[in-house]
């Protein structure tokens, strides 16, 4: 069937069965940290400033991890203007016809404008998953119609068929082939729960085939236990690394995202069993290193408490309570949200620590279990 007929059934269906606009419950738990990082980095238009750099940037991951944390908080006001900014400025004004640009700033000329056109896939998912859920938790069905159109987006502009492997997610719509039929990929851009989730939308087919693909990339990434940033793929020389093999900032959320998949996900034992390596260097060292050669194993710096942070539902999902109490302490004794002007380190810890606070959960099919909707259900 032709896709514009499928999403006009679909349009209709949402229709007839009430799927409508309506007032979210408001009887929610407080979210400091979240109210925290509001005042740190989102503007009253709703734009998310990384102001570690002199250009002030904005990226579409910024944009669209502060859509999630408003779903996650029932905070729907910040979730509209956090979306209106991207429509007006990533996404030339309509997400369902142009995927966001990743990257927005100030140039060298003191202008304030889009810095680099192109996309970045991980964010985009995590838009597209936001908006399903925002539109399925708060019965908005604009959200749902514009997440299900840029679901099929992403299938069409930024996944390509591996020979081989299957069809994977590239880590852009344009840049990272490195050869014919070869790629370059980013296993921290594979949430899988989000996978599964878009694999839900009949009308945007393709997700499901993603997902055995996607948990390949991570295990592929990980030779010695340890994610890492990159990995490139050809049918030809199968899984290889660039000579800087190195796992860090971008790597770190694929522990993240593991630790945080529902227990029955058949593929969350075997993505545990194969990332355990880092509790060990944990146990040794303290703290999870700031940089690891996947290859070699060599280990540099120290990592900050929001790695630690990322870490926690991956320490609760292997059980070692003895590690999980160390890395809570040494987040407690140096807190990221005591700083103004670390933005990757407070969302790393929004997510963990909100994570082990149980302000949200993932089921088995990725739809989000959010506190505030159990709360609300209790309520009425």
């Amino acid at each position: 069937m032709n896709p514009c007929r499928r999403l006009a059934i679909f349009l209709m269906f949402t229709w007839v069965s009430g799927l409508s606009i309506s007032a979210p419950c408001t009887d929610t738990l407080e979210w400091q940290d979240w109210q925290q990082f509001k005042q740190n980095f989102i503007t009253s238009e709703g734009r998310v400033v990384d102001p570690s750099s002199e250009a002030m940037v904005t990226t579409s991951e910024g944009q669209s991890y502060g859509l999630f944390f408003a779903l996650v908080d029932n905070d729907p006001n910040t979730f509209q203007r956090l979306l209106n900014w991207t429509h007006t400025h990533l996404a030339r004004g309509d997400l369902s016809r142009h995927l966001p640009a990743w990257k927005w700033g100030k140039d060298a000329q003191g202008q304030w404008r889009v810095l680099d056109r192109n996309s970045a896939s991980d964010s985009d998912l995590w838009i597209a998953y936001n908006l399903l859920e925002a539109g399925r938790l708060w019965g908005i069905k604009q959200y749902t119609v514009e997440g299900v159109l840029l679901a099929q987006r992403i299938l069409r502009e930024e996944t390509v068929f591996a020979d081989q492997l299957g069809r994977v997610l590239l880590p852009a719509s344009r840049g990272f082939e490195v050869g014919i039929e070869e790629w370059r990929l980013n296993p921290s851009y594979l949430p899988i729960q989000l996978i599964r989730r878009l694999a839900e939308i009949e009308i945007a087919p393709g997700w499901q085939a993603m997902i055995a693909p996607a948990v390949e990339i991570v295990l592929a990434a990980s030779p010695n236990g340890y994610s890492a940033d990159w990995v490139n793929y050809s049918a030809s020389k199968g899984f290889y690394f660039d000579a800087d093999a190195v796992g860090s900032y971008g790597a770190i959320r694929v522990y993240l995202w593991a630790g945080m998949l529902d227990q029955e996900d058949p593929y969350r034992q075997r993505l545990l069993d194969t990332l355990r390596p880092m509790a060990k260097s944990i146990r040794r060292l303290g703290y999870p290193p700031e940089k690891i050669n996947v290859r070699s194993l060599l280990q540099k710096g120290e990592g900050s408490s929001g790695f630690s942070a990322a870490l926690l539902p991956f320490l609760d999902a292997l059980e070692l309570k003895a590690l999980l109490a160390q890395q809570r302490d040494r987040i407690n004794r140096n807190s990221p949200f005591e700083h103004a002007d670390n933005y990757y380190e407070q969302v790393l810890s929004l997510f963990g620590v909100g994570w082990m606070e149980g302000r949200f959960r993932f089921g088995p099919a990725g739809f989000l279990s959010p506190q505030w909707d159990d709360v609300c259900h209790d309520v009425n």
